[in-house]
């Protein structure tokens, strides 16, 4: 099993998000922790950003759903 770290840089590519927003979202507990790599370098497991960017679609998608509206005649 290959564990993949996406240092900041690639996180923000991948999500849109701005590096403060990542920060801010993972304060508010809506973002993957970070993973301390060494005492000047951190990342985050690429399966947790992957998984936190498809709750983000499905989340999307659902409140994107067409309703139900038929008109009765």
């Amino acid at each position: 099993m290959v564990i993949k770290i996406l240092r900041i840089e690639q996180v923000t590519g991948q999500t849109g998000l701005s590096r403060s927003s990542v920060y801010k979202q993972m304060r508010l507990g809506l973002f993957p922790k970070v993973i301390k790599l060494t005492a000047r370098s951190s990342g985050w497991k690429e399966s947790e950003v992957q998984g936190w960017i498809q709750e983000r679609l499905d989340e999307s998608r659902r409140t994107q759903e067409p309703r139900d509206e038929s008109i009765a005649s």
